[in-house]
């Protein structure tokens, strides 16, 4: 195991029987790819596969949140609002890497107006992927949140097998009404059916199942009570575990101090169904 700090202008590749993972440390250490049995899950691309959402999650509204007195302007990357966090947009630091795990971290800096660091780590098996994000700060505590974009294949390479369109299947015990500025109102209201691009609240943890008939099925599950599903576009579908709602520096803030990180993890798993 290697567990100098440096920084990786190539993917980091990790296996585990017939599974490959490659993470890209310099691309806002994404998952580039996931591949089972050779098959692709992920949609291909500089901005797809699977990118870590922090410090916050989702869109914050107009950009601008406070934490007690003082108020912070963030850039307004999606207009008229900031969305994703900035770990996706920089290069995070290979702490470790061994054949089925490795850790990095980046140091929180412009635009995010608070020193700290973030963690992520990455352990493989031959059926299933967990994910693991931390949030520290080095100085005053802040709020922040944590959570995953993945983009999952709406259809798999075709082997010969066939298999169809992804299914989502999950029981949500509420949706997060969304206004018409694409943010929670802050009513909960019966799940609705899709398509969506919408948050929901499972209280016992997230728990979606992703099915691609005659192929594979897939699990995302979490600790974490929220999940944005979001299948509005032919290519991909996502399902994204965060820690807090979006817009929730500003609704539900979730403060990082000292001597309370925030923690985050997410696990994947799959069977084959072929």
């Amino acid at each position: 195991m290697t567990t100098e700090e440096r920084t990786d202008t190539h993917g980091v590749r990790l296996s585990a029987g017939d599974v490959e993972l490659t993470v890209a440390p310099d691309n806002g250490c994404r998952v580039a790819s996931l591949r089972i049995d050779g098959t692709e899950l992920l949609r291909q691309g500089p901005r797809f596969g699977s990118f870590p959402m922090v410090p916050w999650c989702g869109r914050v509204e107009l950009g601008r949140f406070r934490n007690g007195g003082r108020s912070h302007q963030l850039p307004v990357n999606a207009p008229p609002h900031a969305i994703h966090g900035t770990g996706r947009e920089v290069a995070w630091r290979t702490i470790s890497v061994d054949t089925a795990a490795a850790a990095f971290a980046y140091d929180l800096a412009d635009p995010w107006p608070y020193r700290g660091r973030v963690s992520q780590t990455f352990q493989l098996t031959p059926d299933s992927l967990t994910t693991t994000m931390s949030v520290e700060t080095e100085g005053d505590s802040f709020p922040a949140q944590a959570g995953w974009h993945p983009w999952f294949l709406r259809n798999l390479p075709d082997d010969g097998a066939g298999g169809g369109e992804a299914e989502i299947s999950f029981q949500p015990e509420w949706q997060e009404e969304r206004g018409e500025n694409h943010l929670p109102t802050g009513r909960r209201i019966e799940p609705r059916p899709g398509p969506w691009d919408d948050c929901f609240g499972m209280s016992d943890g997230v728990d979606v199942t992703l099915t691609w008939p005659g192929r594979l099925e897939l699990k995302v599950t979490s600790r974490s009570e929220w999940v944005v599903v979001y299948d509005e576009q032919a290519e991909a579908v996502c399902v994204e575990p965060q820690s807090g709602p979006p817009n929730g520096l500003n609704t539900l803030p979730r403060l990082v101090t000292p001597i309370d990180p925030l923690e985050m993890s997410m696990t994947w798993s799959w069977r084959r169904l072929a």
